[in-house]
């Protein structure tokens, strides 16, 4: 049962919690699971399906605005509702709507199976009136026909024959979820989404709704069929929304099937014809198929993806559970990303941040680069816009990416924690070195990479500055979002000094490799050798201190000046703080809301000696109140790394249920991404100890004591591996390609065939 994940509650509370955890979603579309019968009512219920990338431009207001303040921001629109099946009981007086909060429940479970693509609820119900029916409904996103959402019911009738409606309806009348309270969460409440087109059409009812301000357009297509020769139809409709009633007397076991086809204005030019044209192709495809199409291509990818712990099912659940919702989430077209809640809510307003790059990119990089390449190629199709933010905020040069955004531009007012986080544009260019290394994909750089490796070391040159003889770079803030506008952020300048150091080395591999290109992309760039030397100067020169005393990376020029803040005196309902203190509260102290010093040690580990690392580890942990999802699963990676294996898991395991358990108290506002990612780099990366270098792949494998062992598979360079960590043996399996060498705890190893390192 490692691939199901399972429910048998009908608690209201814990059915709006699942409409998170069961959401569906193929990478463009991504619908909530909520129940098809529509019986929990707003507030608290958020019903809502979501199209990838899809948004309006919300003005933004300002009690006083400054010079280069975003005037809007993009936000992810909940599109035309179209899962409501109503299944109504009996005639006349008796007619009565089922429901888990009115008659009786005799059974209920409801799975999720991440092996298969598809979500799965069984009841056995009694109506007040003794009708007694086993219902079976099934739904998926199809990740083999991204614009394809499908509802597969089946009704078996217990007490005998049973009069039937199944009430099938299309809503229009859709609004965003709000909470003024929480900034996680959307503020607006205007309505953005009107309806411009409905139709009727082949037995199925279309619905065309247009953004108020961005003018793009989606549209819902959507119709119901019953495997019974004696069922009736009918069509109504009002202002807003569509009816499909079905009537037939249940004598057996008959199916229900409702299909519905999204598409939007972004990616396609005739909503309409789109859609029906794509009903009419898969007319004569069975669920049944489309269930195996699903299951095959879920096949391929846990191929890839999959990690195998034996010796703890639980976190073995949570952990395929975490990969599943993420590749739901991904965007793959190349003009899509994943939001910090992928597909599954309407936290942080559909926003996609550095979470990206950090957290999930690896995945695809070291196990489906094609994915990863279209991840990268969503950050270039923004690259203008974030070179009109970098003049705008005042520099003669560079590419300043958004801290928050969906089509390019910045979408964050709180600029302190937002705009001024100019480590993004590194973090973008760290995972396009990644990528790189992990591939070797010269081409791809030639098409993208080089360019955001330069343009974004451009950014560095203008924003920083010599001092002492060493290159600084002043008012940014770093990941740490309780730490704020501060001189050397340690992160920012080191991820700054690879980034640098790197359009160098792009350049020379440019030149080297392809004379003429290089020479048209000089040009095309106006990249000079004095510039060249500007960025290695700058790069070879960038200030990292050492505290003398502790021995530690400072986290920025004042912070160590600072007073700790007292945990001790603060109580559990207090957290997370940027909910219960005004942010200069917060920033007058030493306390980070996640690891950003810590984090730069995981990423350039170079940098730092073995004790400053160890040291800046122990004494942030003890000022991190983890109140980012981001923090945990860095924890137990760097723990990881000092030898610290028993802190490592601990981290690791706040991490892997996360969402699951709802430690947070926010996953009903949708999955932490993030997190869900950093699960699969706690293992690949914390206990296996991998590392992505200009030398090859390295490995400091460790065995958590809870575990007999774990594998995983890996992409590189054209080679496919399989790594097993055992108490015994470091089992390093060459699949596909040629032999090659990687590093085990520093030490070189050839790669044939098999190799099993001891692990004493």
């Amino acid at each position: 049962m490692s691939w199901t994940i399972q429910s048998y509650s009908t608690d209201v509370e814990k059915l709006l919690l699942e409409e998170s955890l069961f959401f569906t979603g193929n990478g463009y579309i991504g619908v909530r699971g909520n129940l098809e019968e529509n019986n929990l009512h707003p507030p608290n219920t958020i019903r809502g399906a979501y199209v990838n990338g899809f948004y309006d431009d919300v003005p933004i207001s300002y009690g006083e605005k400054m010079y280069a303040f975003p005037e809007t921001q993009q936000k992810s629109l909940n599109i035309t509702d179209t899962q409501t099946m109503e299944i109504w009981l009996g005639e006349g007086e008796w007619r009565e709507k089922f429901s888990l909060q009115e008659g009786k429940v005799i059974s209920y479970v409801r799975s999720l199976y991440v092996d298969k693509g598809y979500t799965e609820r069984n009841i056995q119900w009694q109506s007040r009136s003794g009708h007694e029916i086993i219902i079976n409904i099934k739904r998926l996103a199809s990740f083999t026909t991204k614009n394809l959402f499908v509802q597969c019911m089946t009704l078996k009738p217990i007490s005998g024959d049973i009069p039937i409606q199944v009430v099938s309806k299309l809503d229009g009348n859709v609004h965003n979820f709000i909470d003024p309270t929480d900034p996680r969460v959307g503020h607006d409440g205007e309505k953005r989404l009107a309806i411009t087109r409905m139709e009727h059409v082949d037995d199925a009812n279309y619905i065309e709704l247009q953004t108020s301000k961005s003018n793009l357009s989606v549209a819902t297509l959507t119709d119901l069929s019953v495997d019974n020769s004696d069922v009736s139809y009918e069509y109504s409709k009002d202002d807003t929304s569509f009816t499909t009633t079905a009537t037939f007397l249940l004598t057996e076991t008959t199916k229900i099937e409702k299909r519905t086809f999204f598409a939007d204005s972004i990616r396609y030019d005739h909503l309409a014809n789109t859609l029906v044209n794509l009903k009419s192709e898969l007319a004569s495809t069975s669920f049944e198929k489309i269930k195996n199409e699903q299951q095959t291509y879920l096949l391929d990818f846990w191929s890839r993806a999959d990690i195998c712990i034996k010796g703890d099912r639980k976190l073995q659940k949570a952990i395929r559970f975490n990969l599943f919702h993420i590749l739901q989430s991904t965007g793959q077209d190349g003009i899509s990303n994943i939001a910090a809640k992928g597909l599954s809510g309407e936290g942080y307003e559909g926003h996609y941040f550095w979470d990206t790059e950090i957290y999930l990119l690896p995945i695809f990089i070291m196990t489906d680069p094609d994915v990863a390449k279209k991840l990268l190629l969503y950050r270039y199709s923004i690259l203008s816009h974030a070179k009109e933010r970098a003049i705008e905020m005042g520099h003669k040069q560079g590419a300043l990416f958004p801290w928050r955004t969906i089509s390019g531009t910045e979408c964050s007012s709180f600029f302190p924690a937002g705009t001024a986080q100019y480590h993004i544009s590194a973090d973008i260019a760290h995972s396009y070195i990644q990528y790189y290394l992990a591939t070797n994909d010269l081409k791809f750089m030639k098409r993208a990479g080089a360019e955001v490796l330069i343009e974004t070391a451009r950014l560095w040159i203008d924003a920083g500055h010599y001092y002492d003889n060493s290159f600084r770079i002043d008012a940014v803030t770093g990941p740490d979002e309780y730490t704020c506008i501060v001189n050397n952020n340690y992160y920012t300048n080191v991820m700054a000094k690879q980034n640098l150091q790197w359009a160098v080395k792009v350049c020379h591999l440019l030149q080297k490799s392809d004379e003429t290109f290089w020479e048209a992309f000089k040009e095309r760039l106006t990249i000079t050798e004095k510039e060249l030397i500007s960025f290695k100067c700058a790069a070879e020169s960038m200030y990292l201190p050492i505290d003398k005393d502790l021995y530690i990376n400072p986290q920025d020029d004042t912070f160590l000046q600072k007073k700790k803040w007292d945990f001790t005196n603060v109580p559990k309902e207090h957290y997370p703080l940027l909910l219960h203190y005004h942010p200069l509260t917060i920033y007058r102290y030493q306390v980070c809301k996640q690891a950003d010093t810590v984090l730069a040690h995981l990423l350039i580990e170079e940098e730092q000696s073995e004790k400053v690392m160890k040291n800046s580890f122990h004494y942030y942990e003890k000022i991190t109140s983890h109140d980012s999802s981001l923090s945990s699963c860095v924890f137990s990676m760097m723990a990881a790394r000092i030898g610290c294996l028993e802190k490592a898991y601990n981290y690791f395991i706040q991490s892997a249920s996360l969402d699951l358990d709802n430690t947070q108290g926010n996953t009903k506002d949708g999955l932490h991404m993030a997190n869900m990612g950093g699960t699969w780099m706690g293992i690949v990366v914390g206990f296996a100890g991998m590392r992505l270098k200009e030398s090859g792949l390295h490995f400091r494998p460790q065995l958590p004591k809870q575990w007999e062992e774990y594998s995983f598979h890996l992409q590189y360079q054209n080679r496919i591996l399989r790594f097993t960590v055992s108490k015994a043996d470091f089992h390093i399996e060459l699949l596909k390609g040629s032999p090659l060498s990687i590093y085990v705890w520093g030490k070189e190893v050839i790669v044939n065939k098999y190799n099993a390192i001891s692990m004493s």
